[in-house]
């Protein structure tokens, strides 16, 4: 076990007693996301943050990209529900974190979850700070779900996605049901297979 500098035991991520570990998308309050990323890279879990480049002083003299997270108050942890439990009752950095609920229709509420292949999926493209993806709201989409397909080659190969129409071009868009969508730029047609 690690301790912190008050020699408080501060444990350290590992599957312990056959517990699960799966990926949790979880909100924190007042823009912590980063706070909390630090702390939990630091006890060794496995978070992302979804990162993009923003311009910060439009109208000043210095206007500058600048990265920060792509959607406000939102962390992705893989642990388990008991350890991430734990932790936020023994860490004043990690208290802020909250389960998302799933309130699909005609069923009690449960914590979110995102399957391992769909987070692996997701993050290929999510991690990408460049102007290559973009992050997408539910108003930015139009139009129907056209096909799903592979990509085949290029720094994106494996991934898989829906083509979509994202401000007026066809895209291959990557979602997270419920959560968010990131889209990928461009890639030619010739490298898109369609996944039955």
């Amino acid at each position: 076990m690690r301790t912190d500098e008050a020699g408080k035991d501060v444990g350290h991520d590992t599957m312990m007693c056959g517990e699960a570990k799966a990926w949790f998308p979880m909100r924190v309050t007042y823009s912590r996301e980063m706070k909390v990323k630090d702390e939990l890279g630091r006890l060794g879990i496995e978070c992302f943050v979804p990162m993009t480049y923003r311009l910060v002083d439009a109208e000043s003299e210095n206007p500058h990209r600048e990265l920060m997270p792509a959607i406000n108050n939102l962390v992705f942890v893989r642990s388990s529900q008991e350890r991430i439990s734990s932790l936020k009752a023994a860490n004043e950095l990690l208290e802020p974190l909250r389960y998302m609920m799933d309130h699909t229709a005609g069923r009690k509420p449960e914590i979110m979850t995102v399957p391992d292949r769909q987070m692996e999926n997701f993050l290929r493209v999510a991690s990408k700070t460049d102007d290559s993806v973009m992050f997408l709201d539910e108003n930015t989409i139009i139009g129907k779900v056209g096909k799903r397909v592979r990509i085949m080659g290029g720094q994106f190969e494996g991934v898989e996605g829906v083509i979509r129409r994202v401000k007026r071009c066809k895209r291959v868009v990557v979602a997270l049901d419920g959560l968010l969508s990131v889209a990928i730029a461009y890639v030619p047609a010739a490298l898109l297979a369609e996944v039955e």
